[in-house]
């Protein structure tokens, strides 16, 4: 029986990593983005390489009919997916005020209202089946007072963690994934500088996804890819939080770590 995962952010970056790690295990992929040229490439690439079966579906999910869409698929009982990796994402420019407010809601829409609402569609039927598993993408931010952007990828750590607790000994596995920075386009979409970063704090996206499917194996509900990134965090999580908001605050002006 062939495995069938939905990915979304799946044309770039840790998304795209996902894709070509899923198909060169057989996967059956449905790949969702908004740009339809860019994901008919991406899934040509995939069939010729890896010879998979590769399903496009355009959704923008700062926005209700993209969310919905995505919602359908993942309910479609017919062709149920196996593994859902909510990867999508996106970070502001600029300190807090300095970001236009509808910036600041789009982010909430895409990092928090669409995995609330695609981890709630895809759960039921792999429930039902007795096995499946969710990856929500966040990042060691999520451990940062970091604005907007920190605050809702700690609520999708929470929301993660908590879910699994409530579906323990059905067989379905979720997990969210806190890279640190991550060679991909994030931060040239934003607008950001990233030269203050050290080469040593830089992971490729092919690195991120391989120890996250080991982790998900695992069955571990938290995955920090890489040994500096598992200290940093721990360090994070010893310490409060005012002594870590200066450097964090400051950090926020000029880059973002997804």
């Amino acid at each position: 029986m062939t495995t069938t995962a939905l990915i979304t952010g799946a044309t770039a970056g840790i998304g795209a990593a996902f894709a070509r790690r899923l198909a060169r295990s057989g996967y059956r992929l449905v790949l969702v983005a908004r740009d339809t040229e860019r994901l008919e490439r991406a899934a040509d690439d995939l069939r010729a390489k890896f010879g998979i079966d590769t399903e496009v579906l355009t959704a923008d999910l700062a926005t209700e009919a993209g969310i919905a869409a995505v919602e359908t698929r993942l309910g479609d009982a017919a062709h149920p997916v196996d593994l859902l990796v909510n990867n999508a994402g996106f970070g502001n420019k600029g300190a807090f005020l300095t970001v236009p407010l509808q910036d600041e809601l789009d982010m909430l829409k895409v990092h928090v209202e669409a995995v609330l609402r695609l981890t709630t569609a895809a759960l039921p039927g792999m429930r039902e089946r007795g096995r499946g598993a969710i990856v929500n993408v966040a990042s060691v931010a999520a451990f940062l007072p970091r604005g907007t952007y920190g605050a809702s990828k700690a609520w999708v750590v929470s929301f993660t963690q908590g879910v699994m607790r409530d579906l323990g000994g059905s067989g379905v596995r979720l997990m969210a994934l806190c890279p640190g920075f991550t060679h991909t386009e994030f931060h040239q979409r934003a607008g950001m500088g990233t030269g203050n970063i050290p080469s040593w704090g830089w992971l490729s996206a092919e690195r991120v996804v391989d120890e996250a499917m080991r982790d998900l194996a695992r069955g571990r509900s938290l995955s920090v890819p890489s040994k500096r990134y598992k200290i940093a965090v721990t360090i994070a999580r010893l310490l409060p939080s005012g002594k870590l908001g200066g450097v964090s605050s400051k950090a926020a002006r000029t880059y973002r770590t997804d």
